[in-house]
């Protein structure tokens, strides 16, 4: 399976010129590529005001990205500002190419920016993405620092991460993605942005991709453009029958 990992600036709030930055971006995709993956929030920065930003589920950016995936016959993902049912949602969307949506509500708001005043958690089990027989796990930013609720009991075979995580904490992320690929024997494709955003953090990417290993398939990078890793589930597999770690795991309840 092979994936695309856009790393990009992201301009404030404004889904229009964002959404125009991507297409030019999208031109240059290879052909060939199962899934093409975008940054948190990536057609409005993290925002904590999401009355200015928000779309429903038929809304602008959405629609774009069923286009997007239908016209390249690939899925496409990444999280925007949803609101339902009276409440706005950090929603991770994978658009499948035939234009079908699954979607994942952040579970872990980020309380130093104050994510959980305006936002709505996801309270519920994670979901896990069936796509061309890979199992994929998408979860959002924060959701990175707590490895309860990633722990791997649905044999997931990638965890996919998008984020705005900022500069001051990217080796954080760094450790985090390696510890979250080796304990959970899965492959893990980091996307996070660069740029600078309204609240004046600085954004160097560090996107990523890393084996059951702990190894790199893409090592970190900072400059605005697209990385390309191509997984091999037969390498995973075998990777899992040889140490079998997983199969000694502890049972646990989520609360």
């Amino acid at each position: 399976m092979k994936i695309a990992l856009v790393q990009t600036t992201i301009i404030w709030e404004d889904k229009k010129s964002n959404i125009l930055h991507f297409d030019k971006i999208l031109a240059t995709v290879d052909k060939n590529v199962d899934i093409i993956v975008f940054p948190e929030m990536f057609t409005t920065g993290f925002t904590m005001h999401p009355s200015n930003v928000a779309e429903t589920m038929e809304g602008v950016t959405v629609n774009w990205m069923k286009e997007v995936a239908v016209t390249k016959n690939c899925a496409i993902a990444g999280s925007l500002v949803i609101e339902e049912q009276g409440g706005y949602f950090n929603r991770f969307l994978f658009i499948f190419p035939n234009g079908t949506i699954e979607y994942y509500d952040k579970r872990h708001l980020f309380t130093l920016a104050g994510e959980e005043k305006v936002y709505t958690p996801n309270l519920q089990t994670k979901t896990i993405i069936h796509y061309k027989d890979w199992k994929i796990c998408p979860l959002i930013c924060y959701d990175l620092r707590f490895p309860v609720y990633s722990r791997n009991v649905e044999n997931y075979d990638v965890l996919l991460y998008v984020a705005n995580w900022p500069k001051p904490r990217i080796q954080a992320w760094d450790i985090l993605l390696k510890a979250r690929a080796v304990e959970n024997l899965s492959y893990v494709v980091a996307v996070n942005r660069v740029g600078n955003d309204a609240n004046g953090l600085e954004y160097v990417g560090h996107s990523q991709a890393i084996d059951a290993l702990g190894n790199y398939l893409i090592a970190p990078f900072e400059n605005e453009t697209i990385a390309y890793i191509e997984l091999d589930k037969e390498k995973l597999l075998d990777t899992r029958n040889k140490l079998n770690f997983l199969n000694d795991k502890d049972n646990f309840i989520l609360s």
